[in-house]
């Protein structure tokens, strides 16, 4: 049977500044575990620590830039683009543009926070 979803359950962040995670579905809103949707709205100037988590995630920038991090480097990605970051993988987030950025992210499997493996605030 189909499940409607309401609204979105607003999800405490990580990182500098508070950032806006509306879950639409995933294990807080809807006990989905194979994947979680979630619309982000991130400040400018906000980062946050390094992960390197045990799912996938799938990320479609809607409005700004997103600057995703990792080990080979990073990238910029703007409004209308995508970014894909594969499990295991080493990758900090961050939105230091003026105006900050608007996405949304799949993960699959869904988010955790016991599988996203976020690094020391001192590293």
């Amino acid at each position: 049977m189909a499940q409607k979803i309401q609204k979105p359950t607003v999800i405490e962040s990580a990182g500098n500044k508070p950032k806006t995670i509306e879950e639409f579905i995933g294990l807080v809103s809807s006990a989905t575990s194979s994947l979680s949707v979630a619309k982000m709205t991130s400040p400018s100037g906000w980062i946050e620590p390094g992960q390197r988590p045990d799912f996938g995630e799938y990320t479609v920038v809607l409005k700004g830039t997103l600057v995703v991090e990792t080990q080979s480097g990073k990238i910029e990605v703007h409004a209308g683009q995508a970014v894909i970051t594969k499990a295991g993988e080493w990758v900090r987030y961050s939105t230091p543009h003026e105006g900050g950025a608007e996405y949304i992210a799949v993960c699959h499997p869904a988010f955790s926070p016991d599988t996203v493996h976020r690094d020391d605030e001192t590293d």
